[in-house]
């Protein structure tokens, strides 16, 4: 839970982030989805699940300053494992927030 600036005005965001590992030099995020078929890659990953994952970043960017924060979708059908660029993060959060 916590906030984001989304067009000049504050929005309380909640979510659920499956699995979260925190070592002294990364954070890690994988949020699990049970599309069929899977994507077989970034392409073909929904905007909306790579705009989830870089709400979960900015949330989290703050509570672990000095380390990296990553996110991956891990696809439970395949089972396959897409690991989402930061640029990638950036343009969703950029296009919700209108940074």
């Amino acid at each position: 839970m916590g906030s984001l600036e989304v067009k000049g005005k504050p929005r309380s965001i909640s979510g659920k982030i499956d699995r979260l590992a925190v070592t002294p030099e990364k954070v890690s995020i994988v949020d699990y989805k049970t599309n069929r078929p899977a994507p077989r890659d970034l392409a073909e990953v929904p905007p909306a699940y790579v705009l989830q994952l870089a709400v979960y970043r900015a949330l989290l960017e703050p509570l672990y300053p000095g380390r990296a924060v990553t996110a991956a979708l891990l696809f439970t059908e395949a089972p396959r494992l897409i690991e989402l660029p930061a640029a990638a993060m950036d343009d969703a959060l950029a296009r919700l927030t209108g940074a």
